[in-house]
């Protein structure tokens, strides 16, 4: 099925490049080549995916997906960086990108992670027919409605990501089983690479900073030491 993808590419011979290949796979791609655009096109137009360099001119991609998740807007973003450092990787996760890539990167790994990403864009698509009431979920103060794809925590709608909604629907359709994280990459990423087992890191990290009235001491999503992570089985 088509989708449709932003690539925000500062050098537009890279941008033409990785849109031939999307649309390869049938998807519809617009190109923008600097921050400002970048931004002001995923605010103002629907998209399924982003595709989004670090490094722009006018507004760097750190500060534009940091932006988009202040404005609630939840479209997965891939972040395309030609920096090297963990750090830099795990500040863009952290700011709510879903995942990266870092340059220079093949074209079988850019179109095999879009693939991935779009998969489970897909799969958690609210239904055509509305929500039952078995798509919505309560746990204490926490509520969870995964036909709107919305998370309310004492009333008050928290503002997720794409993929952190994701791994807490994920979470709470399972209460009280433990998964390792590379149980959680397979499930909510549909990777396997163990290099990036730091990202569920990540974004349990954020997650709770979400949900938790104290990280440092979940309700929620409970540390499983040697093994994982677990969503509480409380009812």
């Amino acid at each position: 099925m088509e989708k449709r993808i932003l690539v925000v590419e500062d050098q537009p011979d890279i941008a033409e490049l990785i849109a031939m290949h999307l649309r390869d796979l049938g998807h519809r791609v617009d190109c923008v080549h600097d921050g400002p655009s970048g931004y002001e096109a995923a605010r103002s137009q629907r998209y399924d995916l982003i595709l989004l360099d670090v490094m722009l001119p006018g507004r760097d991609g750190l500060d534009i997906v940091r932006a988009l998740r202040m404005d609630r807007i939840t479209t997965p973003v891939l972040m395309l960086t030609a920096r090297s450092t963990e750090i830099d990787r795990v500040l863009g996760l952290e700011l709510g990108a879903d995942d990266y890539l870092t340059k220079p990167f093949s074209i079988p790994e850019l179109q095999a992670r879009v693939k991935a990403m779009l998969r489970r864009v897909e799969m958690h698509a609210p239904a055509a027919t509305g929500p039952s009431p078995a798509e919505r979920i309560e746990v204490g103060d926490l509520l969870i409605d995964c036909a709107s794809r919305e998370a309310r925590l004492g009333g008050r709608p928290v503002p997720l990501t794409a993929r952190e909604f994701d791994l807490l629907v994920h979470f709470a359709r399972n209460p009280g089983r433990a998964f390792t994280r590379m149980q959680l990459l397979d499930a909510v990423w549909g990777t396997t690479f163990e290099g990036y087992e730091h990202n569920v890191n990540t974004h349990i990290n954020r997650l709770r900073g979400k949900i938790e009235a104290d990280p440092a001491n979940p309700r929620y999503v409970l540390t499983v030491r040697g093994v994982g992570y677990r969503f509480t089985d409380e009812r």
